[in-house]
């Protein structure tokens, strides 16, 4: 149903992120947090936060009938040591991830990487967090008549 379809995305992402991307950052010589989502936080665990943003139409889009998703993943690091390179870990792990499902599991006809923001601490040794905002572009075809 055409208006499941933002939940089907959510869906499909979060499923990449703790199949596909928890794999690939399992495969590193270093202890990296997982992704979860669930209640618990800890060291070793992160928990994302998946928004949808906005659906758009251009009129080449609305005259083709596709629906244009903007999807933010938003990670958050406490500031450690390795806080950084978790975000480059994070973001190069689900950047290859994506590339090699683009139609999420075939919920899209394609989705693609269009941000990546690193957002450091305001002030070193502060408590606030390392933080990565990727973007998401997610093409859907409309085949609602």
């Amino acid at each position: 149903m055409k208006y499941l379809i933002e939940k089907q995305i959510i869906d499909a992402v979060k499923k990449l992120l703790t199949g596909r991307v928890n794999e690939l950052l399992s495969e590193l010589d270093l202890q990296v947090p997982l992704i979860e989502f669930s209640d618990y936080q800890g060291r070793f665990i992160v928990v994302p936060v998946v928004n949808p943003v906005s659906c758009e139409r251009s009129e080449k889009e609305r005259i083709i009938r596709l629906d244009v998703y903007s999807l933010m993943v938003h990670f958050s690091f406490p500031d450690t040591a390795d806080s950084e390179l978790f975000c480059y870990l994070f973001s190069g792990a689900f950047n290859e991830a994506l590339n090699e499902d683009p139609t999420l599991g075939g919920i899209a006809d394609r989705a693609v990487l269009t941000e990546k923001k690193y957002l450091p601490p305001k002030t070193k040794k502060s408590g606030d967090s390392w933080e990565i905002v990727i973007g998401l572009r997610i093409t859907v075809e409309d085949i609602t008549t």
